[in-house]
């Protein structure tokens, strides 16, 4: 790929695109939320497959057990928003963790990324959406590096550069898959956590006024919003986070309505947790502002059905 065309691929797409979502559903109500947001998204895109990756804390006994609940969480979704077409296109994604940077870990996931992939060109590439832990992904490009030509990440992943550390919870899960990525030369659109994408959360009245009522999805996505809300602030004020959509937001970010951005040479995620440079590097997009009120407005219309 040439420069040109690299940056070319790094800026937002234009007309209809396709998409594959790379999701660790069960770990947090926000990849609930992008997923539901990319599903109502068909004046823009077409999603033709959506891979459950691994993710391990309170929610799972292990990355495995993770996986395995995000595939089922998938399938849920799916019948709420009354898209079971799709059933057939959803894959188990990675068991571990990549052990290292040259190995990847084999799973239905990775080869539906590999075969998918393989079907587009540099010029009309494949939007991959990641939003979570990276091991799919980096596995798929580890098997077949040339699809690193016919395809872009968007990655929801890592923190401000600003920010102390990388610690954020899709990174230091698979820090040799975040190399991976970062370092192959597929165009890559970083969406970071901390200090950015963190403004990007939506408070309890306003998910009551907004989507209570309007279907079966958007009444399973307030209710499950507020269980998790409940879980660390009950009788408190509080706003939650709902991170991922903004990695959808991003396909649909013309005239950079939901969010702004800079070309940057790709940052080194480091084993120690922090971001190592070489601006000699291949260029990445790094996104530094949520307009938060326009892509909230927009993922309210879509979810509720008012556009």
């Amino acid at each position: 790929m040439t420069h040109e065309q690299l940056l070319k691929n790094l800026q937002v797409p234009t007309g209809h695109i396709d998409v594959l979502l790379d999701t660790d559903t069960y770990n947090e109500i926000d990849d609930q939320f992008a997923m539901s947001y990319m599903l109502r998204s068909t004046e823009k895109m077409t999603v033709k497959a959506i891979c459950a990756a691994p993710f391990f804390n309170s929610n799972s006994t292990s990355p495995e057990d993770g996986m395995v609940r995000s595939y089922d969480e998938i399938k849920k979704l799916l019948r709420l928003a009354e898209r079971e077409d799709l059933m057939d296109v959803v894959y188990e994604g990675s068991r571990v963790y990549l052990p290292d940077e040259k190995t990847p870990v084999e799973s239905p996931a990775a080869h539906a990324i590999v075969e998918l992939a393989q079907q587009y060109t540099t010029e009309n590439p494949l939007y991959v959406v990641a939003i979570g832990a990276i091991t799919n992904v980096a596995s798929a490009l580890l098997m077949a590096p040339e699809i690193k030509e016919k395809m872009v990440l968007v990655w929801l992943g890592g923190h401000s550069q600003d920010w102390p550390n990388t610690m954020e919870f899709n990174m230091y899960q698979d820090v040799a898959g975040a190399r991976v990525v970062f370092g192959c030369g597929v165009p890559l659109v970083q969406l970071p956590c901390g200090g950015i994408v963190e403004a990007f959360a939506a408070s309890g009245p306003e998910l009551e006024y907004w989507l209570k009522g309007k279907n079966a999805l958007c009444d399973y996505l307030v209710e499950h919003t507020a269980e998790a809300a409940n879980e660390y602030a009950a009788g408190k004020v509080w706003s939650r986070v709902i991170w991922d959509v903004t990695a959808v937001g991003w396909l649909l970010n013309e005239g950079d309505r939901f969010m702004q951005s800079k070309i940057i040479p790709a940052a080194i995620p480091e084993y120690d947790h922090h971001y190592g440079y070489d601006y000699t590097r291949h260029p990445m997009r790094y996104i530094w502002h949520i307009n938060r009120d326009a892509l909230m407005q927009d993922l309210f219309s879509k979810l509720s059905g008012m556009e």
